[in-house]
């Protein structure tokens, strides 16, 4: 196994790379990290050469500096993967967030891989309800009038643990909807997600499997959004056949 850290465009990024053969990906879940995937680098590195990486503001890695977009963080791994030595027609597993920038990668780099898994995929807008709307509309309210007041008692637990260059980051993830890219992506893809996942619902995985053309989705029961952690497993059977 190799871990280091290795500067990207002035970034320190941590890295870890195993095994040997065809490249198999991993992108992790927001406020994650690689080690989110440690049952499943010990499993494939058996039979790929895996790289796994923490993205820039998160793990190991750098901090951010000012706020990125999906898009930037896509851009990024796009300069960063070919640094790593990963080749085209790699293979993927993305977890979450890891799941927004995979697919922005997928339709708009078609050759990177050739098989991509999707575990609890973000990147499809929730339905809101008027509670949220009215919700918003004090938040926007409280900004103006008491901006700490606001952004200390506005938004999830997760959004407030965050530093103002990640908040606004945070801004820009949540609220991008990646639709679009979905008729784009040529990549066999695989959606596999917890039964009880409520970060990312099944309502959001039968969109997402609607969207993608020759896609599937697989449910993992009893699991939640981090069902590969849950159920290791079972989790990586599944994606060893899928990759065969």
């Amino acid at each position: 196994m190799r871990r280091c850290a290795i500067l990207s465009e002035g970034k320190e990024i941590s890295v870890l790379q195993e095994g040997a053969g065809e490249d198999l990906v991993f992108l992790h879940g927001y406020l994650s990290s690689k080690e989110s995937f440690t049952c499943q680098i010990k499993y494939f590195a058996k039979y790929y050469r895996v790289t796994a990486f923490d993205f820039i503001g998160f793990g190991k890695s750098a901090p951010l500096t000012e706020a990125w977009s999906v898009g930037d963080y896509a851009a990024f791994t796009e300069r960063l993967l070919p640094q790593l030595g990963v080749r085209e027609g790699a293979r993927l597993i993305a977890h979450s967030f890891g799941g927004r920038v995979a697919l922005k990668l997928l339709s708009e780099r078609p050759k990177q891989f050739a098989r991509a898994l999707l575990v609890g995929c973000a990147g499809i807008p929730p339905q809101r309800g008027f509670s949220y709307r009215c919700r918003v509309r004090a938040y926007r309210i409280a900004k103006k009038l008491a901006p700490r007041f606001a952004e200390k008692n506005f938004g999830s637990p997760e959004y407030r643990t965050l530093s103002p260059v990640m908040r606004e980051s945070y801004k820009k993830i949540v609220n991008e909807d990646l639709t679009p890219c979905l008729e784009k992506i040529c990549a066999r893809t695989l959606y596999v997600f917890g039964e009880k996942d409520t970060a990312t619902p099944l309502c959001m995985a039968e969109k997402l499997v609607q969207g993608t053309r020759g896609s599937a989705l697989v449910v993992m029961p009893g699991c939640g959004h981090f069902c590969f952690c849950e159920d290791p497993a079972r989790f990586n059977a599944i994606a060893r056949e899928f990759f065969r």
